[in-house]
């Protein structure tokens, strides 16, 4: 029997109704479908996305709690996934998310002029919110555009060829 197939204990009972409105878990259930029902924990990401977009963009230990005991795995396994990727978010962020790829191509690209741009006009570190909470700024490991360096993504929404220039305007038609 392959670890795929033996089923994980949960390790504590939460009520899986608790902070997962109906909706919430109905758009998880569809990912869930994507899967035989002894790997529903495949759907994890897609449910931690779902969930954190739903939290206004980050996730909180009882939503990650909520995640593990709705797809029946152990906390500490969704924990793992939450904290791997960069893509989650798991303090409170700002209305919006600017993240500047940090490749070897976007560097090279100038995305670390740009990085410097955003600090110094916006008040803000890589991985801090600036304090009218209008966006949080990070430090993105590849975003896969590498032909288009640098590349920042606003929100979920990519940019390429991105200059100083270029991201003063897109962050100040933010909101």
């Amino acid at each position: 029997m392959s670890f795929r197939n033996t089923p994980l204990a949960v390790i504590q009972d939460v009520d899986k109704e608790t902070l997962l409105t109906p909706e919430l878990r109905a758009e998880i259930d569809k990912h869930v479908a994507k899967y035989p029902p002894e790997w529903k924990q495949s759907a994890v990401m897609p449910a931690l996305t779902l969930v954190q977009d739903h939290n206004g963009g980050w996730l909180s230990r009882e939503l990650m709690d909520q995640v593990a005991a709705y797809l029946d795995m152990p906390e500490t396994a969704v924990y793992e996934v939450a904290t791997f990727y960069a893509m989650y978010d798991l303090e409170p962020v700002g209305r919006h998310k600017v993240c500047v790829c940090n490749s070897i191509s976007c560097m090279l690209g100038g995305a670390e002029e740009l990085m410097h741009h955003i600090e110094k006009k916006h008040n803000v570190a890589p991985g801090g919110t600036t304090a009218d909470g209008k966006l949080t700024f990070k430090e993105f490991e590849c975003l896969g555009a590498c032909r288009h360096a640098p590349v920042v993504m606003v929100d979920k929404a990519y940019h390429e060829c991105v200059t100083p220039d270029a991201i003063d305007k897109i962050i100040d038609d933010l909101d």
